[in-house]
């Protein structure tokens, strides 16, 4: 199941329902599957509230098209008003959950072929931010401190393994990562928001 951007996180079975995780139906997915909507929420998630205005400085878009599709984020559940920061006539946006989760195993076989193709979007999207984080983080890893010399990796793994163990390895791997989420409060020196990204696929052995 995976998480859409802020991350690009999987969460365990045991983390589905926690209450700051959205877990989306075939309507709201289809909602959703539209590139900018995926960056915008994302950016809600990463950076906190913000305008139309502001989010589309951030993502070079126009606030005529972050506003529209905010809007339509809105209207599926996905983000919310933050009337503590709008004034006057200026509207700010907070993401409504921490992450979303869907059931790409079941809506890859939907009947529908909107919902087919509504995940396949998700999808792709969701690795091109990854690709896209993991190539700026190589582009500036030097400007860092030099404490973050060796706190970070990037490495592959291959194995043989039935669907049943790996799932089990997915769920492992998450509860592992969740296990470190508020070890850190904020404020903490030296520390940085971190970004983890989990793969994990079978591939033809030819």
């Amino acid at each position: 199941m995976p998480e859409t951007p802020d991350g690009a996180e999987s969460p365990a079975e045991s983390s589905i329902d926690a209450p700051d995780l959205h877990k989306v139906d075939a309507r709201s997915l289809r909602g959703l599957a539209h590139p900018l909507r995926l960056r915008l929420l994302g950016a809600l998630r990463e950076f906190g509230p913000a305008t139309a205005s502001a989010l589309a400085a951030r993502l070079g878009e126009s606030s005529g098209a972050t506003s529209y599709h905010l809007r339509q984020l809105a209207a599926y559940g996905f983000v919310e008003d933050d009337p503590e920061r709008g004034k006057g006539r200026e509207r700010w946006w907070r993401a409504a959950h921490r992450g979303t989760v869907f059931d790409s195993g079941r809506f890859l076989t939907h009947p529908d072929p909107e919902v087919r193709g509504a995940v396949g979007v998700v999808m792709h999207e969701i690795a091109t931010a990854h690709a896209r984080e993991l190539n700026t983080w190589i582009g500036t890893m030097r400007e860092w401190p030099e404490e973050w010399n060796e706190g970070w990796d990037i490495s592959d793994f291959q194995m043989r393994l039935t669907p049943d163990l790996a799932l089990e390895l997915i769920g492992k791997v998450h509860e592992l990562i969740e296990s470190y989420r508020d070890l850190v409060p904020e404020g903490t020196e030296g520390a940085a928001n971190v970004r983890s990204h989990v793969h994990l696929f079978p591939r033809p052995a030819e």
